[in-house]
Formats: structure tokens, sequence, C-alpha cells
């Protein structure tokens, strides 16, 4: 009995869908596109970054069987709100420093790309090299200064 319930409310729960929509990509407004970055630095942020943290999101198949999908769209619904690349150029000139610095600080201490999205996206998965590659060209985009905690973390050793 308690089985039939469990499969009648997974079969339910397959009438709420999630939306998908986006608003169109400004490229001018993008991140990519108004850093000019580097091929091999854009894949990686695309690959990494692009799908929680733009416009851009790619939904795979599992996106659309609930309650999987209503995570899916929670991490990109929080993504989106802590950082949108497609509308980076939006953001103040402090904002914009202060999304740098964080980037690459959350890249330094491994918290993103999350674990969780990249058992599943292994594109994402970056290596230790592409992760210092990265934190050097968001340093260089900052100013060329060496940022945040990650500066005062090497200044010990």
């Amino acid at each position: 009995m308690i089985l039939l319930v469990l499969v009648g409310l997974i079969v339910i729960a397959q009438f709420f869908r999630i939306d998908k929509t986006a608003p169109a990509v400004n490229t001018s407004q993008d991140f990519l596109t108004l850093a000019a970055a580097p091929a091999d630095v854009a894949a990686l942020v695309r690959d990494a970054c692009y799908d929680c943290h733009s416009y851009e999101s790619k939904y795979p198949w599992y996106s659309n069987v609930a309650p999987v999908s209503w995570w899916v769209k929670n991490h990109i619904n929080e993504g989106r709100e802590n950082l949108n690349f497609s509308i980076y150029d939006t953001y103040s000139p402090e904002d914009k420093g202060e999304i740098l610095e964080e980037c690459a600080e959350v890249i330094q201490e491994g918290e993103m790309p999350l674990k969780s999205y990249t058992w599943m996206h292994p594109e994402a998965r970056i290596t230790d090299a592409q992760r210092q590659q990265l934190i050097s060209w968001l340093e260089t985009m900052n100013g060329g200064e060496r940022m945040g905690e990650y500066q005062e973390e090497e200044d010990e050793d």
C-alpha cells in the first residue's frame, strides 16, 4: 500500500513541470564577450559555470523528472541570483570587482563548481592546473592584483 501511494505521488509530481524559459541573451552584456576571454578560458567558464550562472542553462534529460527537476531548477535560480554572467555589464564597477574576487576565491577553495554538479557533468570538472589558470585570469581581469583570502594565505606560507 505504501509503495502504491509513493508511486502515485511520483506520477502526480510529473504534472508539475519546471519553467525552463530564460530571457534572450544580450551578448553585449555577457561576461565572456566583455572580457574577451581566451578560447581555453572561455571554454572552462562555459563548461563549469554557465549552466547555473547565466541564461544559457542546458537542461539535461533528468531535469524532466520530478522531484529532481525541482532540485535542478532551484540550483539554477540560486546560481543566477548570486551571479548571472549573462547580465554582467549591468553590475556596478564595484560589484564587478567583488564578483571577480569572489569567483577566484570559490574556485581556489574548491567550492565551485559544485561537486553535485560535476557528478553528472564531467565537462565541468576542472583540474588543479585549470583551476590555477582561471584564478590567474580572474586576477588579471581584476587589475592584475592578487585577491582576497587567496593572497593572504599565500603570504602566510
